[in-house]
């Protein structure tokens, strides 16, 4: 029996596939192609052609894409037509008040993925209480569809005002406009989120919408072409909230998939951090394009619905009411482009090589000095593991990029080389900061995981940087993104939006409400052929002193019901714990939250035998680690480390998929399950 996951990255598409025997989980076999953005499923059966794995005795296939995410940042969706209340046509355009920075004069106003002639307005009304003040008319809907034909559109976002509350009015348009639409692609608010705030959830809906056709093409062509070569079991996909799910439900809400790749390496990262012991944990996936982290508190991941989309210091970015871990992604990637600014400053990213051409050192034409041509000339990566030694390295084409920097900024090499490390590695301090400083976290009580085929060689300087004094790099940490999809189970959020003051009179409510999305999750499970009592719930709740505008999520004791001690306990602690106070005035819950769970069999990495290899180095060179300075270096080839055997920095390990960085005043080993444990001396 085998399990496979495969991970579509900007520049790199990965595949792992455990298999079993009568004993367990005992063989791992693991593949990296070239992404073909023009066609993603080629990029997927070139991994697994790579394998030779036997679809046919693929018992269960997860699968993660960034062709959400990517569609939605490269403005690449389809012609769009959005109906909502009439009165409010200029929701999308009105959009908040709120700027990355106050005093950035540079802001730039992000239109709208919907033209303003493609929104369309219709009679209705229901209040904030969910009555139905103006009854929906429905004579509009024929010249709506008229102007939507005539306008070629795709797909219909339906966004009514307060249909949170009361969606029996979307019901209905929807009805209508799919009798008379069939081939259009629609969906309504309600269907997406239940949240309040009218701007944001419009923005969801449309975003949705907007790359819904692309989402349902895409995953029914790589679905037929995995079928076509002998897969026998349905397709899961993996979610931005750290659950599968499955092909249906993907194509029915794709905005739900909108972070699905980056999420399996988050999810990996904590349970691998609980495995070995480390319930505080920060994880660091650097790959070719980008680079994402997350931190783990107490083992547990943090899921929020505070998300955008296209944020940067001059973009305000679109809200996303979806649940999403909590992650930060910067553009900074081993195929990242180092440039000098018109003031000759020195950057890095965002703007990526990608895969083809990639970096200059690739020798198929880059024209720019990338990331991974600055480790490369450091001496972090060794010239035969360069590409897992697929392919040697061009230094030829790399020293023109570089003396091409260097020219312009009128440095010598060397000093260019370093600066583009540095940079690259203050752009990802910059964002383990904000998710743990910056949220009253202290990375000095963190260990950190780092995955990705850049991730170990950055990760030791980043350590150091934060006095992190424990990093952990992964066994197969190259493709653990889609090793982490296999650790992940069947999953659901309902979130529902109803503001209630917390009290003795109204906590049976509170337990109505929370008792009627757990049947409702445990009606969807059974529909996709599950049986109720596999359903494992978590129960949360978005908390508020009254008065306040925002509200903080807090988690639900495992082992009692809602009360009102338990809400108002749990909601203090985490108020105070984030914002250093707590008061004494009533509080009000505004957001019910329930995530529902079938829990999944999930493959450990097996133990691997005790090396008898010569754990000695296959070479050595001098290696600059910019500011530990220069050194004589071992390095190791990671199949020939011994488990156990202490050994001292400076060293580089090399593998098949990445390369670990040691400076000098480090110490690493080798675990049990081929894991790489990097310590301050």
């Amino acid at each position: 029996m085998k399990k496979v996951a495969t991970d579509i990255g900007g520049t790199f598409t990965d595949l792992v596939c455990f298999s079993t025997d009568p004993n367990g989980w005992s063989e791992v076999t693991i593949a990296k192609s070239t992404t073909t953005p023009s066609n993603f499923e080629k990029g997927i059966m070139n991994s697994i052609a790579k394998t030779d794995i036997d679809l046919e005795k693929v018992s269960f296939f997860v699968h993660g894409t960034t062709v959400v995410i990517n569609a939605l940042t490269e403005k690449k969706g389809v012609k769009t037509a959005l109906i909502t209340t009439k009165g409010f046509r200029d929701v999308l355009e009105i959009a908040r008040s709120n700027r990355p920075d106050l005093f950035n004069f540079n802001f730039q106003k992000q239109p709208p993925f919907v033209p303003r002639y493609l929104i369309f307005e219709i009679p209705e009304r229901i209040d904030y209480q969910g009555n139905v003040t103006k009854k929906l008319v429905t004579s509009k809907i024929d010249q709506i569809v008229r102007a939507v034909t005539e306008n070629q559109v795709e797909a219909i976002a339906i966004c009514l005002i307060n249909a949170y509350k009361n969606p029996s009015h979307e019901k209905k348009l929807e009805i209508l406009l799919k009798q008379k639409l069939p081939e259009t692609s629609i969906l309504a608010s309600h269907t997406i989120t239940r949240e309040w705030r009218e701007y944001e959830r419009t923005s969801t809906v449309v975003a949705s919408a907007y790359v819904s056709p692309i989402a349902t093409q895409y995953l029914d062509h790589l679905n037929d072409k995995i079928k076509e070569n002998g897969f026998q079991k349905e397709l899961y996909i993996m979610q931005s909230n750290g659950g599968l799910m499955t092909l249906q439900g993907a194509k029915a809400n794709p905005i739900s998939i909108v972070e699905s790749g980056p999420v399996g390496g988050m999810l990996g990262g904590a349970e691998l951090g609980k495995e070995l012991g480390f319930k505080d944990i920060i994880v660091l996936d650097i790959g070719g394009t980008t680079a994402k982290c997350s931190l783990v508190k107490n083992g547990k991941i943090t899921v929020t619905t505070d998300y955008f989309i296209d944020k940067s210091k001059t973009q305000a970015g679109y809200p996303i009411l979806t649940p999403v871990i909590d992650i930060v992604e910067i553009g900074n990637g081993g195929g990242s482009k180092a440039w000098v600014d018109s003031g000759g400053k020195l950057h890095v990213g965002p703007q990526s090589a990608g895969a083809d051409p990639g970096p200059s050192s690739y020798g198929l034409g880059g024209k720019d000095f990338t990331t991974t041509d600055a480790h490369l000339h450091a001496g972090f990566i060794h010239k035969d593991f360069f590409l897992g030694g697929d392919r040697k390295p061009d230094f030829k084409a790399m020293d023109a990029t570089l003396s091409s920097l260097s020219n312009t900024l009128k440095l010598p090499k060397e000093d260019v080389a370093k600066g583009v490390l540095k940079i690259a590695n203050a752009n990802m301090i910059n964002a383990l900061r904000i998710i743990s400083t910056n949220k009253g976290h202290d990375p000095r009580d963190f260990a950190l995981v780092v995955i990705g085929g850049g991730g170990p060689l950055h990760g030791v300087f980043l350590a150091h940087e934060l006095q992190i004094s424990t990093i952990i790099v992964p066994n197969y940490a190259g493709v653990f993104s889609a090793f982490g999809m296999l650790k992940s189970d069947f999953k659901k959020d309902y979130l529902r939006t109803e503001v209630v003051e917390i009290s003795e009179k109204s906590i049976s409510d509170i337990r109505a409400v929370y008792n009627e999305l757990m049947q409702s999750a445990k009606a969807s499970f059974e529909r996709e052929g599950f049986h109720g009592e596999q359903v494992v719930f978590k129960l949360f709740a978005d908390i508020r002193y009254r008065g306040q505008e925002h509200y903080v999520k807090v988690k639900l004791p495992k082992e009692s019901a809602a009360t009102t001690d338990t809400l108002v306990d749990a909601f203090d602690k985490e108020h105070e714990a984030l914002y250093t106070f707590r008061l004494d005035v009533p509080r009000e819950l505004v957001n019910f939250h329930v995530t529902a769970m079938v829990p999944i069999e999930k493959p450990n990495l097996p133990c691997i035998d005790q090396h008898v290899g010569s754990d000695s180095p296959f070479d050595s060179g001098e290696v600059d680690f910019l500011d530990f300075g220069v050194h004589s270096t071992s390095y190791y080839q990671k199949d020939d480390l011994k488990i156990g055997s202490l050994h001292h920095g400076p060293a580089i390990i090399a593998e098949v998929m990445t390369s670990t960085v040691v400076p000098p005043n480090y110490t690493f080993y080798l675990d049990k399950t081929g894991n790489l444990m990097v310590r301050r001396k």
